[in-house]
């Protein structure tokens, strides 16, 4: 078993707070970094998780505003609206050679990430998990399931083990991925249809499927296109095979912000969708259509 690994968890709500909650009870530091408010919680009564995988239990944590000591690893797990803010709290001097892995939505902020932070450090993960913080250190795993990609073009192989074998004992299921791109582009193309159908019609995702097929369909055709010009996979029938296993209430984190009034990562995802297409010169109309329509509304 891997011991005496430090980690930042900047951001400590549904899925930033499960993953420290988890590193915690398997041994690990976790300094979670957050504002004051969260902080003091954090600081006084640690991080509560109800999982009907991993059980329900609680930890102590460090919490902080900012973080004032290198670290083995930083795990990004804020919102893309929020991401340039949250950043100033792992000034790029307290970091040092930790390694940081953004669970964000889309495939941009890596730039924004290695413009931060060393570029062989920045290693992209993709997370797949439904955990929500219903209240500061208060975390719901709804999900029988938490599943991790960790990918890094640049960084040390071994350094990706490392985190991994970490993660893996922890409690997700966590496997390296060769490619980073494909890996974003995997999450991004299945994402995106969901996202922008349930958000722009305040529906759930059975709803969507029945009312919307046809908008469903293109929008993963488009994605698709997209994803496979940009390295990604490229597997409608399969995509649209997933939508159908799921249940029927299923709601996306862009649509449960549009409901709380909380700021939409539709840049994030929709704009990230359409900017890939314009560079490569593939049409993606009901994408352009559904992120205009969004857009209009203020979002």
């Amino acid at each position: 078993m891997t011991t005496d690994f430090t980690v930042a968890i900047l951001g400590p709500g549904g899925i930033g707070g499960l993953l420290g909650a988890l590193l915690s009870r398997a041994g690990h530091r976790v300094v979670c970094l957050a504002g004051e408010e969260t902080v003091g919680v954090l600081r006084d009564s640690g991080i509560q998780v109800r999982s009907g995988l991993y059980g329900d239990f609680h930890v102590s944590v460090e919490a902080d505003t900012v973080l004032r000591e290198p670290v083995d690893a930083c795990l990004v797990a804020v919102k893309h609206t929020s991401l340039d803010a949250a950043l100033e709290r792992i000034p790029a001097e307290a970091l040092g050679d930790a390694l940081l892995v953004p669970f964000l939505n889309g495939v941009e902020h890596p730039a924004v990430l290695r413009d931060h932070h060393r570029p062989e450090f920045v290693a992209p993960g993709v997370i797949r998990v439904e955990s929500t913080r219903v209240a500061p250190g208060v975390i719901e795993h709804g999900s029988p399931f938490a599943e991790i990609d960790l990918s890094g073009d640049h960084v040390p192989r071994e350094r990706l083990e490392g985190l991994a074998r970490v993660l893996g004992e922890a409690g997700p299921t966590t496997r390296v991925l060769e490619d980073e791109s494909g890996a974003l582009w995997a999450k991004l193309a299945f994402l995106a249809p969901l996202a922008l159908l349930t958000t722009r019609y305040g529906l759930p995702l059975g709803e969507v499927r029945t009312g919307h097929r046809e908008e469903l369909i293109a929008l993963v055709e488009e994605a698709a296109a997209v994803s496979r010009a940009c390295g990604g996979p490229a597997d409608p029938g399969q995509a649209l095979g997933r939508y159908d296993t799921f249940p029927g209430a299923t709601k996306s984190s862009m649509q449960r912000d549009a409901e709380s009034g909380r700021p939409l990562e539709l840049e994030a995802i929709g704009g990230a969708l359409l900017r890939a297409a314009e560079r490569h010169g593939i049409a993606v109309p009901v994408t352009a259509r559904l992120v205009a329509e969004l857009r209009a509304a203020g979002h």
